[in-house]
C-alpha cells in the first residue's frame, strides 16, 4: 500500500436533497478513521457548509450542474489527516470580496458564515477558481486517532 492516501469521490446534481448522502459518507469516513467525536462534528459542519455553498451560490440550484467531492485519507496506512476537495461549476467569485460575518452590520444576517465556519473548524482552507469555471474549496483536517 502506498502512503499517498485512499480516495473516495462522489459527483451529484445540485440538489439540496443530496446533503444526506454527503453527511452519511462523512460520518462513515470518521468512523473508519476513528476520529474523535468533536473533530468529527466540526468536519461534518465544514463539509456541509462547503457543499451548500456549491449547490446554492456556485451552481444556483441547477441540477444540470454537478458538485464533485473528493475525500482523501492520508497516509494510506494509519491516516491522520482528511483532505476534502469540493468543486462547483458556477461562475466563480472573488473570496477576498466576501463581507466580514463578524462585522456588526452582518451579525444578524441569516447567511454569510459558511466560509467563516470552514476556516474556523478545519486546519486549512483554500478557495480557488477552477480551471474551466467554477470554484474549488480545499480543506484539510489533522486528527489524532482515538
Amino acid at each position: 500500500m502506498s502512503d499517498t492516501g485512499h480516495n473516495v469521490r462522489i459527483e451529484f446534481p445540485s440538489l439540496v436533497e443530496m446533503l444526506d448522502l454527503v453527511q452519511a459518507i462523512v460520518e462513515q469516513l470518521g468512523r473508519m478513521l476513528r476520529v474523535d467525536e468533536d473533530s468529527q462534528h466540526w468536519v461534518e459542519v465544514a463539509v456541509r457548509e462547503s457543499v451548500i455553498n456549491a449547490i446554492k451560490h456556485g451552481n444556483h440550484h441547477d441540477p444540470a450542474k454537478t458538485v464533485e467531492i473528493d475525500f482523501t485519507m492520508v497516509p494510506a496506512s494509519e491516516p491522520t489527516e482528511l483532505r476534502v476537495r469540493v468543486r462547483d461549476h458556477g461562475h466563480g467569485f472573488d473570496p477576498a470580496g466576501l463581507p466580514d460575518p463578524l462585522a456588526p452590520e452582518n451579525m444578524l444576517k441569516a447567511s454569510g458564515r459558511g466560509i467563516f465556519f470552514m476556516r474556523s473548524f478545519m486546519d486549512e482552507v483554500r478557495i480557488e477558481a477552477a480551471q474551466g469555471g467554477g470554484m474549488i474549496v480545499f480543506m484539510r483536517k489533522r486528527f489524532t486517532r482515538s
